[in-house]
Formats: C-alpha cells, structure tokens, sequence
C-alpha cells in the first residue's frame, strides 16, 4: 500500500491518496484543489476509483464535486453527516453510497474497513486498511477533534477514543489535520486516548 498525503486548503486538511501495488486508489477527504489530486494520481499512475469521507465538514469535501466530473467515481459517507447544518458543510453534501460500522469498501486489492467513531460530528468515521488507521477530526497526534459544533458530542467523542485505544499498537494513524503518528505513541502520550 502507499500512501499520498496533500494537505489542502486553508485549514491544511490532509487528503490522502491510497494505492494498492497496481494503482488502484482511494481518495480520504479530498479537502480542495481537484486538480491539484487529479494531477497527483496522474503523476503517479494511478486509478481513481472512490471517494471516502471521513465526515462532512467544508474542510474535508472541498474537492468532491471536481472530482466527481472528473472521474465519475462514487463517494462514501456516513448517512448521519445529512444532520449537519449547511454552514458547516458549504451546501448540501454529495454522496453516492453510505457507510457504517463494520462496513468494507474495496478498492483495487485494498480493504477499507469503516470504525464509526462519533463525537466530532454525528456520522465521523475511522477507516482501517492493512496497518493504517485514516481518524479523520477523531484522532489527532496528541489531541482529538472538537466537540463544541453543532452534531458534536464530548460524551461521544469519549467512547470514540476509548474505542480506538483497544486497537492494536501497531497502527499507523494518518489524521485529518497535523502530522501522522503512530497509535503506540498516543496510547502513551494522547491525553485524550488514555
């Protein structure tokens, strides 16, 4: 698997491109900048073929409407995010087919498993393929994401994170916002994960 990471936008959201040996990739919250990804996949031979989200905030859904004229592909989300208010969303959100807990969207050779995790918005969701963990606003390299927006929930986003810290050590987390981290490391200094 590799992974692409393009931080977008004004609040530098991390859209990630994710590919199997063959190409066959997935784009994680495609935050702006359509052809800044389209360019990227070009560059990099790759295939295009879902839209996974995260949530729905403006920050992470920036470039779905490019994309989506661009490659015809479906995009993922969490039907819970339509509660969402549109000036946290920029509009009304697109998407083609939900997801929930234990659900798996495969791409290429790549499993996507979906962890709903809820407590930044209603719908939030981690996806784990192989060993890495996509935590969107859950799960940040030492803090966690905000809970004081309209659909946002302390008790929620506490659930969540005791969730994630069951999983294994082994995880690598590539979050929403920030530098990439390791879940070892913020079981061990997150104070929000302990």
């Amino acid at each position: 698997m590799k992974i692409y990471t393009l931080p977008l936008g004004q609040l530098e959201t991390n859209c990630y491109l994710v590919a199997d040996e063959d190409g066959n990739a997935a784009v994680i919250d495609p935050a702006a900048a359509p052809e800044r990804i389209l360019q990227t996949a070009r560059e990099n031979g790759l295939n295009i073929q879902a839209i996974l989200l995260t949530h729905g905030h403006f920050d992470h859904v920036g470039a779905i409407k490019g994309l989506v004229e661009a490659l015809r592909c479906p995009v993922w989300m969490h039907e819970s995010e339509l509660t969402l208010p549109e000036y946290l969303t920029d509009g009304k959100l697109y998407y083609t087919d939900g997801y929930d807990e234990g659900d798996t969207v495969t791409v290429g050779k790549l499993t996507f498993t979906v962890l709903h995790t809820p407590g930044h918005t209603p719908g939030s969701v981690c996806l784990r393929c192989e060993d890495a963990l996509f935590s969107g606003d859950t799960l940040f390299a030492g803090s966690c994401g905000r809970t004081d927006f309209s659909g946002g929930s302390g008790a929620e986003m506490c659930k969540s994170l005791r969730r994630l810290a069951q999983l294994p050590d082994d995880l690598a987390v590539y979050p929403g916002h920030g530098e990439a981290t390791t879940l070892a490391r913020e079981k061990r200094e997150n104070l929000y994960l302990r």
